[in-house]
């Protein structure tokens, strides 16, 4: 088991987070860089599907994080439509950063500063296990979509 002090200092609080939620998949750090859902698949041998991607994003003047399956694309239209909200566009790194304290191609569905508004890929729940990032580049974790759910407090939608 990798401990805390071991991970870069970003993975630690999703550590925190993780196992104060009671999910019980290990953060593993990776060699190379996770920075996609292609290169992130690759390095776990998992299809591309599984790869739950955190990408944030600004609605309302909000962040929203929006968990989706790395072979989709958000269609923040038709999301917003589905949310009920005003136009959604993609957060700067700066916002990211902000509203996550992690850099894009390491967001965690977790850890955060501050709860983040999360919807979560209802495609995500086809696959047994997922893959996330959990706070740096290098490091992923696994968990069931029950668990991203609960861990985020998401709401599950159709995002594409």
């Amino acid at each position: 088991m990798t401990e805390p002090s071991e991970l870069p200092e970003r993975s630690r609080p999703v550590v925190e987070a993780l196992r104060a939620a009671g999910v019980l998949g290990e953060v593993r750090v990776l060699p190379d860089s996770a920075r996609t859902a292609a290169a992130a698949a690759q390095a776990l041998g998992c299809e591309v599907g599984a790869i739950a991607n955190s990408l944030v994003f600004l609605c309302d003047g909000a962040p929203l994080l929006v968990m989706t399956s790395g072979r989709h694309k958000v269609d923040t239209a038709l999301l917003a439509q589905r949310l009920g909200r005003g136009r959604i566009e993609r957060a700067t790194p700066d916002a990211v950063r902000a509203a996550t304290g992690q850099a894009i191609g390491g967001v965690a569905p977790t850890g955060h500063p501050a709860p983040v508004e999360t919807v979560v890929d209802e495609s995500l729940a086809q696959y047994e296990t997922l893959w996330a990032a959990a706070g740096h580049p290098h490091t992923v974790f696994p968990l069931t979509y029950a668990e991203l759910l609960s861990v985020t407090r998401g709401t599950p939608a159709a995002v594409n």
